[in-house]
């Protein structure tokens, strides 16, 4: 049964929040308050042409990712979950023909997106807003009847949120937990939650965050981390959000100076949402895999055209990166593929030996390979400390690689899909992502459903999202 929350604008609650929001009326608006205040003021306002468009890109490029992770553990769990804690519903799970209530579709759909480490990014954050926000938008927009510039400008929106919070973070933190704060964001725009809701929405969000206190705690972890399907908790990020606006629109409160925490944020001096745009630059991974191990392979892969360097006579492989890249787990002998995606020395030692299409999509296939594996023992990480200077605004990578005898090295690399990506990229990627799950007319009525949606039409889109199986 689809979940039933009360309107904040009934008259039959009215009353019982008139008292509650009186006693709280006078405290004093700090960072949450300055947030709520842009959702506030912004939604129902059509976006830019140039931000506008980078919406679209981001929901093309996720698309790939969920269609291309539909079938991978984690989200499979959350679908056999669904019916017993969040009901069936009308609400589409992507590419399976099924569907769930709000919560329940945008949670499994968040998981699929983010289950190959394929889904987009920003370098500020250090994370992955975009498989917490698109699915919370398509489902709570469904829900609600949003014209198709009213998803484009919440999406928008909970970028230029989850982004602000996510670079204000004095220490790092998996995205999941500054995600739920992009996803209030969303969703409050989209259901015109009134102010002082939107507010402790953002701060009981915040305080119920995963806090990945494991997998994404301060270096060294011992013992690293195992790879598992929970991740960075962007998914139950989603649950969290969407749980902390319906909560806050029936009366619940949330600490809000929770962003005013100097020990944990750091705005800057003239905090201003609206002004960095920074869904225009969000970032598309060519590899499914974690972003920290993009620079070394396209530095890698630099090399090896260059030099016509093969794989199977590589002698030994360096490479100096930023601290941020020796945190992941970075496991030679990975046991599954989440541990794939968090290993430098196993993704350069596949790409060397199977090329790039190894990485586009990841799959059981590249797991417990002897030659890989030798390979992967003879990667060195090193730590650079200019690298580490300059980052996150430069992401940089230097590889050297000795093979019969000669060591060859990169000039300092950045990462590739940096910001955004041409619209012609991003068809290549999605077909080469989605080939395994997607047959070619499939593809292409997805490809020209993004087609329409650029003229803005969105119907052929949530047609493919609602009616295609793939898989």
């Amino acid at each position: 049964m689809e979940p039933v929350f009360l309107n904040p604008n009934s008259e039959n609650i009215e009353t019982s929040l008139m008292q509650t929001q009186k006693n709280l009326a006078s405290f004093q608006e700090g960072a949450v308050g300055q947030i709520a205040s842009y959702i506030d003021k912004v939604r129902g306002t059509p976006s830019a042409e140039l931000t506008r468009e980078a919406a679209i890109k981001c929901i093309f490029d996720l698309l790939a990712a969920a269609a291309a992770g539909i079938g991978d553990v984690g989200p499979i769990a959350i679908r056999r979950t669904l019916p017993a804690i969040f009901g069936n519903g009308i609400n589409p799970i992507w590419f399976t023909g099924t569907g769930s209530s709000v919560i329940g579709a945008a949670w499994a759909n968040s998981s699929a997106a983010a289950a190959l480490d394929l889904d987009d990014g920003n370098r500020f954050a250090r994370g992955h807003p975009g498989a917490a926000i698109i699915p919370a938008a398509f489902a709570v927009g469904n829900d609600v009847g949003a014209t198709f510039e009213e998803i484009i400008t919440a999406i928008v929106i909970g970028y230029e949120v989850a982004v602000a919070v996510g670079a204000a973070r004095t220490s790092y933190g998996s995205s999941g937990t500054w995600t739920p704060y992009g996803v209030v964001a969303t969703a409050a725009a989209l259901r015109g939650t009134p102010y002082p809701e939107i507010e402790h929405a953002l701060a009981i969000a915040g305080e119920s965050a995963p806090n990945q206190a494991f997998a994404g705690g301060p270096a060294p972890r011992v013992p690293a981390p195992e790879g598992a399907a929970v991740k960075e908790g962007i998914p139950w990020s989603v649950v969290t959000g969407l749980t902390a606006l319906y909560l806050a629109e029936s009366g619940h409160t949330g600490p809000r100076n929770i962003l005013d925490s100097g020990r944990h944020y750091q705005f800057p001096e003239h905090f201003s949402l609206g002004t960095a745009d920074h869904i225009c630059g969000t970032y598309f991974k060519p590899y499914a895999c974690c972003r920290h191990i993009h620079a070394p392979l396209a530095a890698l892969e630099y090399l090896s055209r260059q030099h016509d360097i093969v794989g199977q006579e590589i002698d030994s492989i360096e490479v100096e990166i930023h601290s941020a890249g020796l945190r992941i787990s970075n496991r030679p002998d990975p046991e599954n593929l989440i541990d794939v995606q968090y290993s430098i020395p196993y993704c350069l030692a596949l790409v060397s030996l199977y090329g790039s299409g190894s990485l586009l999509p990841v799959t059981a296939e590249v797991l417990g390979r002897t030659d890989v594996r030798a390979l992967a023992r003879k990667v060195k990480l090193s730590l650079c400390p200019k690298f580490d200077e300059v980052y996150p605004t430069d992401i940089l990578a230097r590889v050297a690689i000795t093979f019969k005898g000669k060591r060859f090295v990169s000039e300092p690399t950045a990462p590739e899909g940096e910001p955004l990506m041409s619209w012609g990229k991003l068809e290549k990627k999605f077909r080469i992502a989605t080939e395994l799950v997607a047959s070619p007319v499939q593809a292409n009525l997805i490809i020209d459903a993004v087609a329409a949606m650029r003229l803005g039409n969105m119907v052929p889109v949530c047609n493919c999202l609602s009616n295609l199986k793939l898989g």
